[in-house]
């Protein structure tokens, strides 16, 4: 099913727009094939929606949505092993846990430290509001960041000391 047209799909669409042969199709559907106009089922055969069988009964085909969908789909990214990590302990941009082992907590902690700019100096306040984004813990993950060296305090006043930096 490589390359399939955007005609295709229009047309594959086009069926379901149409009264009698959407009609047609979710009579199929529904396993009801009694009555149904020769018509439509040959429309709706011709888009690939509706089989005949040897015996003469008809039924619909809505796997063929999921065809369409798998030829016209972009493959998948690979994922780096810290995005993995990140989409496993970040939902929504919240951390799930803190718990975690420590190779794991440091990609993440990474993550966060992009947070704060290099070169800026913060109030503990500003970081525990930056942080509290990410878990509601946010003394732990302050002290986590601290303890590896991500970032430095002195006088309650933080700034990044480590991490990526993105430019």
């Amino acid at each position: 099913m490589v390359g399939v047209s955007d005609e295709e799909i229009r047309r594959v669409l086009g069926l379901l727009y149409q009264d009698d042969t959407l009609r047609a199709f979710a009579s199929l559907v529904l396993g009801d094939s009694e009555g149904l106009s020769p018509k439509a089922l040959h429309k709706l055969a011709g888009g690939g929606l509706a089989v005949c069988d040897e015996s003469g009964k008809w039924r619909a085909r809505p796997e063929r949505f999921r065809e369409l969908l798998r030829a016209r789909a972009e493959p998948a990214a690979e994922l780096t092993a810290e995005e993995r990590v990140l989409r496993t302990f970040l939902v929504d941009g919240r951390l799930t846990t803190l718990a975690m082992r420590r190779d794991k907590r440091l990609v993440v902690l990474r993550y966060i430290a992009m947070v704060f700019e290099p070169g800026v100096r913060y109030p503990e306040k500003d970081v525990n509001v930056a942080l509290r984004a990410f878990h509601d813990d946010h003394a732990a993950l302050r002290r986590y960041l601290v303890d590896e060296g991500l970032l430095s305090r002195e006088d309650n006043v933080y700034w990044r000391s480590g991490g990526p930096v993105h430019l």
